[in-house]
């Protein structure tokens, strides 16, 4: 009876060594759980973007933050957009191409540090700054629209708390109210929330944003289960509009017309 007890106890304690290692494990390499760039060099990214009809967006020191396409006709407004975790900016044509065909609006897409031809290396705090130097970048004498794909919805808010009074209108696509919350249910056997670094709270950083929202929802998303959008919406103050794409997975949201465009 002795022996069998402690082989027990031993049993429980390797288990709990393991089960531990998986959380250091976790820990360590959240990032690259969390973060998926393709990266290239800016040569290559400049005859990309010439290919898919943007331009170079840089800052006053002539640094790449991003690209853009340029209105048609005299523009009306600015549209950023904060991309999703994989790829890099200049995959995200089906976002911006029918924004630019919808109305004479500037459409900038964002890079994130690490993503691209960006260096440097993704996390939250690279992504908000890099946002509020993008937002600072963009004409000051138009309507600014924010629109966000899947872990954009982090920026997004982000840059509605801190300059409010410009923003004229956000729009989520695929978003959550609480990133930790997320991984929470991406892997409920881990301490996710409790170790995830990277607290995206798009909820939080709205609480004091009164501008109009809308939000788009994938019925079936995989990576982003419906409740945390629907979260989202539910705790936006000022005039909303919500979405739920039937039937649609994580990645079958994004991809809109340009009379859809016209409409939002």
């Amino acid at each position: 009876m002795l022996v069998r007890k402690t082989t027990i106890r031993r049993v429980i304690f390797l288990i709990a060594i393991a089960y531990l290692g998986v959380v250091l494990l976790a820990t360590l390499f959240q990032r690259r759980l969390l973060y998926f760039p393709t990266k290239l060099p800016l040569e290559l990214a400049e005859r990309t973007a010439k290919v898919e009809g943007f331009v170079p967006w840089k800052t006053q020191a002539g640094q790449t933050i991003g690209w853009m396409i340029p209105a048609r006709g005299s523009p009306t407004g600015s549209v950023l957009i904060a991309h999703g975790n994989a790829g890099y900016a200049l995959n995200r044509g089906y976002i911006a191409k029918p924004i630019h065909l919808a109305a004479p609006l500037e459409v900038y897409v964002l890079e994130y540090p690490g993503y691209g031809a960006r260096p440097g290396a993704p996390s939250m705090r690279n992504f908000l700054a890099a946002g509020e130097v993008a937002f600072n970048a963009l004409p000051s004498n138009r309507p600014v629209y924010l629109v966000s794909e899947s872990i954009g919805a982090g920026v997004v808010a982000h840059l509605a708390q801190t300059f409010p009074a410009k923003v004229a209108g956000l729009l989520f696509l695929a978003p959550y109210d609480d990133l930790g919350s997320v991984a929470q249910s991406q892997m409920p056997i881990l301490p996710a929330k409790w170790i995830l670094r990277d607290r995206f709270q798009p909820a939080a950083w709205l609480a004091d944003y009164h501008g109009p929202v809308k939000v788009v929802i994938a019925e079936r998303d995989e990576i982003i289960p419906p409740r945390f959008g629907r979260q989202l919406y539910d705790s936006c103050k000022g005039p909303k509009d919500l979405e739920i794409v039937a039937a649609a997975g994580h990645n079958d949201i994004a991809e809109q017309s340009p009379e859809w465009w016209q409409e939002v």
